[in-house]
């Protein structure tokens, strides 16, 4: 691009890479001297009714004064945005800053107009909408704070334009034209329908790929075994319901079909529209198909191309150029290196992957990064033994490879309003944007299961990951915070969306227990208390017990108030009058089936021991598929482990999803019962979301003396620690006072400070090796008298050096109480954190932290108090006076309101924080300032940067 020959270089960092509504992306730059073609060229495709509504006469070309002007832009006072795709033009936005009289002015002036122009073509895909979240970003850069717009009464569209955009505004109508006048910083509408349209835009964009109407595999090889070969087979055997070609350059001239399939030798000879692209071809011909896929119109690719980012330094530059290349042609890209998509609808019916078979149709959506975690899933679903096997599967599937474009982000927006996925899981190598995926996980999951697997390891290389300081035991618990119900392997994740894919949620941990296995029974109680749920005695059935009694027992017990959820226990039946086999497994499938209906508010699950045929049964007594027929006399059942999946075609027409309510099996008690004690701790958050909480107000805080404080000190440097003064003075302003600590570098400066504060006191070592460690010795208590203060100072000396390197303090004794830590931290890519623990080194051993988004809400206060397996020892454990947690809530949440009021606050420390019976004292504490780290999530719509 060419520099602005007038006051500012070019601003690249407004480049950006926008979603629009229909799905399609768009590329959003500054305008150049170079673009004056561009703009002539988009001005020739814009009708007479357009021009006539922005420039308010007929006005049919551009003079060349006119492309001077808004060709060269100072990007300050003057600056032009464009919208384009294919490198052309489809939309434009220019500002011109204005004084109070509305001529041109200059900086300090903070108000500009504002005027869109969008190619008729383009009209209707939200260009104009996004177009004005990212001039009025660039505006309050600049340092302009309001816009006006002058538009005609007829010209509707770009009057809704700004009025649905969220900010307050004024109307006024004079001369025939309508006055608006509305200021740019974001509000809380503005900030909501922005993400309202995020959401729409990149569902849509995901839906592009998961429901085409026409599919290309580009890259098919003309002999079995190949990528490309067998993707196309994939999707053909599926029966996939829209067109389908195969592409190949080494295809005769003449060739017209291939296998049965049109065939073609570029996508260029495809007539009609291509939905999809799937790319099967060496990396080095990638951009040659992209390029002719973009010409055609093609809206999406699937790019199962190696090569990329996970080859090294040179293969990253070129999975950058492949995005930047798709991006310019508005298509998005799943992918590179991607196992494919699956999408079972009978109206789709898409298998466009390297899974050889089609899986059953279900309301469980999939999403894996890694295409071996990705056939793993798929073949643990279509294999497990239970109620949902058979009858739930798989709505759609993605694996997205190294997620250059496409990520986990994109899906979770797809599925939030997708009608026919009612759990998501989802395995993550990493997590790119994990504010973002936060955000959009807590909305998720307050309207559907979300299930997660986060790899604990660094990133793969071919992904590209925000820097996060925080472990991953917290980004774990802000996970969970989210509602997001975390896992640590797959078997767990299959486990967990089994459940919660047909059973209902449990109103509270009360477990019911019963079977006709003592010892299974005791197994399972035992398996509950260490998940942290409440079984009640186990219901010993005996081992002769019938199907009719095992229906009995569970009717009653989910008639009793006192359960919340009911675990079935199985071993097979012994004695003369039961039945074997098949039919015994059906009996009991029937009847714990008719017992759930009958009472169908509370979740039922089985555990089975050596019951091969049970699992199979659970699903039969719920499918409306005919049974299959009977095997020989004498003929030995395989177990459901030795048993291969049936044919995709037999599934589908043996296996719909029938909506019934089905019972998951589990072959061992531990694997059920984690199951069910994460669906609890769901159904838990699920009630607390539906009453956030709210962030409460408080006397005493002074959010623009801290401003001054901080813009006193930053101007000191870029980052720095703030000293002893400081800190107490800048706490203080949000009510959080610190007890002083004077320092005593000689035994009389302690007396004559101890005289000062007042006895008794403590002494204190301040050295950074033995600050805060207690159980070194650089701590004395209780000191009551100047004989008991010089001992202590003697023995300090003695023990650890001189008092230059002891660094000694005298501080007034705090009211006995239990000691804590409180901490906050603005992570880059997480944002800002709140943590809490107790002080010592046992906690800091266990790592017995919890840890919430700031900002805290006093329902969040609360719990964060409650969280870390230490906190007993706050409410009176083993006899103990409880401490007073309200004022320690009310200490988190004056940190959480000074991190978020002031985001050059990057850290904040108090420690220890000793909370008494009756209030609390904050012994220790430090403050860490710095320029605030950059908040895409508050900024315009954009996709990652390549």
């Amino acid at each position: 691009m060419q520099t602005s020959p007038d006051r500012h270089e070019y601003p690249d960092h407004w480049e950006a890479d926008v979603v629009l509504r229909d799905g399609g992306t768009a590329r959003i730059r500054p305008i150049t001297a170079d673009d004056a073609e561009r703009l002539v060229s988009f001005y020739e495709h814009v009708s007479d009714e357009s021009k006539y509504y922005r420039f308010f006469a007929p006005y049919p070309r551009l003079s060349a004064k006119d492309v001077h002007r808004f060709t060269h832009h100072d990007f300050v006072d003057r600056v032009g945005l464009a919208a384009t795709v294919g490198g052309e033009f489809i939309a434009t936005v220019r500002y011109d800053r204005i004084g109070a009289d509305g001529t041109p002015a200059t900086s300090p002036a903070d108000e500009a107009e504002v005027a869109f122009l969008v190619q008729d073509a383009h009209h209707g895909r939200g260009v104009a909408s996004a177009l004005l979240e990212h001039v009025a970003a660039v505006a309050r850069e600049r340092g302009i704070r309001r816009f006006v717009a002058e538009v005609l009464p007829a010209n509707t569209k770009m009057i809704k334009v700004f009025t649905d955009a969220g900010y307050t505004q004024k109307r006024s109508f004079e001369d025939g034209v309508v006055h608006l006048e509305f200021d740019i910083e974001p509000t809380d509408r503005s900030l909501a329908v922005q993400r309202a349209r995020e959401q729409r835009a990149e569902a849509r964009s995901v839906r592009r790929l998961l429901v085409p109407g026409s599919v290309a595999v580009v890259g098919v090889g003309r002999t079995p075994g190949g990528v490309g070969r067998s993707i196309l087979d994939n999707i053909r055997d599926a029966g996939y319901t829209g067109a389908l070609h195969a592409v190949n350059r080494a295809f005769a001239e003449d060739q017209k079909e291939f296998d049965g399939i049109p065939a073609h030798r570029s996508v260029r000879e495809i007539e009609g529209p291509v939905d999809l692209a799937v790319v099967a071809v060496p990396a080095e011909h990638v951009p040659d198909v992209v390029a002719e896929c973009g010409e055609h119109g093609v809206q999406g690719l699937v790019v199962v191309s190696a090569g990329y980012a996970e080859s090294g330094p040179e293969g990253r530059e070129r999975q950058r150029e492949l995005v930047r290349q798709a991006r310019a042609y508005g298509m998005r890209i799943i992918g590179p290196n991607a196992f494919g998509i699956i999408n079972t609808s009978p109206d789709v019916r898409l298998n466009a992957s390297l899974a050889p078979e089609m899986p059953r149709p279900g309301r469980i959506g999939l999403f894996a990064q890694s295409g071996a975690i990705g056939i793993a899933l798929l073949s643990r679903l279509q294999r497990r033994g239970g109620g949902v096997t058979g009858v739930t599967g798989v709505s759609t599937f993605v694996s997205s490879g190294n997620r250059a474009d496409v990520s986990g982000n994109d899906v979770l927006q797809y599925w939030y309003d997708d009608p026919d996925t009612d759990v998501a899981l989802m395995y993550l190598e990493s997590i790119g944007n994990p504010r973002k995926f936060t955000r959009l996980a807590r909305r998720t999951a307050a309207v559907k299961p979300l299930v997660v697997v986060q790899g604990a390891g660094s990133a793969p290389q071919g992904h590209a990951v925000r820097a996060t300081r925080l472990p991953h035991a917290t980004v774990s618990a802000l996970l969970r915070q989210a509602g997001v119900i975390r896992v640590d392997t797959i078997t767990e994740l299959v486990d967990a969306g089994l459940l919660l894919a047909r059973q209902p949620l449990p109103a509270g941990p009360r477990v019911a227990i019963l079977g006709n296995s003592e010892s299974l029974g005791l197994l399972t109680y035992d398996a509950c208390l260490s998940e942290g749920l409440r079984p009640l005695r186990p219901l010993d059935l005996t081992t002769q017990a019938s199907a009719a009694d095992f229906h009995a027992a569970l009717l009653k017990v989910l008639e009793d108030d006192a359960c919340d959820a009911v675990v079935v226990t199985a071993i097979p039946a012994i004695g003369e009058a039961s039945a074997t086999g098949a039919d015994a497994d059906a009996e009991l499938a029937q009847a714990l089936k008719s017992a759930s209906e009958q009472v169908p508010g509370k979740p039922v699950l089985v555990v089975h021991v050596e019951l091969g045929g049970l699992a199979e049964a659970l699903s039969a007594a719920a499918s409306t598929a005919p049974r299959t027929s009977p095997e020989a006399p004498g003929a030995r059942r395989p177990r459901p482990s030795q048993q291969l999946p049936a044919p995709a075609s037999a599934q589908q027409a043996a296996a719909p999803d029938t909506g019934t309510r089905l019972i998951p099996a589990y072959p061992a008690a531990e694997r059920a019962v984690r199951a069910l004690s994460e669906a609890v701790k769901y159904a838990q958050w699920r009630r607390e979301a539906a009453q956030p909480g709210k962030v409460p107000d408080f006397d005493g805080i002074d959010e623009k003396g801290a401003a001054r404080i901080i813009d006193r000190m930053l101007s000191r440097g870029q980052g720095l620690t703030l000293g002893t003064e400081e800190t107490y003075e800048l706490l203080a302003c949000y009510g959080i006072a610190v007890r002083s600590a004077v320092p005593a570098f000689t035994p009389d400066d302690a007396v004559r400070a101890a005289e000062g504060l007042g006895y008794p006191v403590a002494l204190k070592a301040t050295a950074p090796h033995l600050r805060h460690r207690a159980d070194l010795g650089g701590v004395r208590l209780d000191l009551a008298d100047e004989e008991q203060l010089r001992r202590a100072y003697a023995e300090l000396s003695g023990l650890f050096g001189k008092p230059e390197e002891l660094r000694p303090v005298v501080q007034a004794m705090a009211p006995r109480g239990v000691d804590t830590i409180v901490r906050a931290v603005i992570d880059p890519a997480a944002g800002a954190v709140l943590s809490f623990g107790l002080a010592g080194p046992a906690s800091q051993l266990l790592g017995d932290m919890a840890h919430r988004l700031i900002p805290v809400t006093d329902r969040e206060a609360t719990s964060l108090v409650r969280s870390i397996r230490t906190a007993p020892l706050l409410f009176g454990w083993r006899g103990s006076t409880p401490v007073d947690t309200p004022a320690l809530e009310e200490l988190l949440l004056r940190v959480s309101r000074l991190v978020d009021d002031h985001p050059e606050v990057v850290a904040v420390t108090l420690e220890p924080v000793v909370v008494a019976p009756h209030g609390l004292t904050v012994l220790g504490a430090s403050v860490r300032l710095a320029p605030p780290p950059a908040r895409d999530d508050l900024g315009p719509r954009t996709l990652p940067r390549y």
